[in-house]
């Protein structure tokens, strides 16, 4: 998986909208208004910063060297990935769908209904 396939991925999520917040150096990955992914285009190595809760962040860092801390979030729930190959694509599709999922989770249940249930 590259960095491309990544964004599709997360933008394939239901109600995943993408935005430039920041100074447009960072494509930010929301659903229902609430960032769940960012990827950071000026860098020079190629990653994906994810929420992750914090047990599951440490356990990705301990078990993978492609997977830090992210520099610019609270690094206790952010990730960052590189894309460097040594991390499977299912793997990493796994971990969108976990930040996503804790994000979704985190939002009102009238929201959480709306994004899920459109039609």
């Amino acid at each position: 998986m590259n960095i491309e396939e990544a964004r599709d991925y997360c933008l394939s999520q239901k109600g995943a909208t993408e935005d430039f917040p920041f100074d447009d150096v960072s494509l930010v990955i929301k659903v229902g208004g609430k960032m769940f992914a960012l990827i950071p285009l000026d860098a020079e190595e190629k990653r994906i910063a994810l929420k992750c809760d914090p047990e599951f962040a440490i356990e990705l860092r301990e078990k993978y060297a492609a997977v830090r801390p992210a520099f610019h979030f609270n690094k206790k729930h952010w990730n960052d990935v590189f894309f460097d190959g040594s991390v499977s694509g299912k793997n990493i599709k796994k971990w969108i769908d976990h930040s996503y999922e804790m994000v979704l989770k985190g939002i009102s249940k009238k929201m959480r209904e709306q994004i899920l249930f459109k039609t």
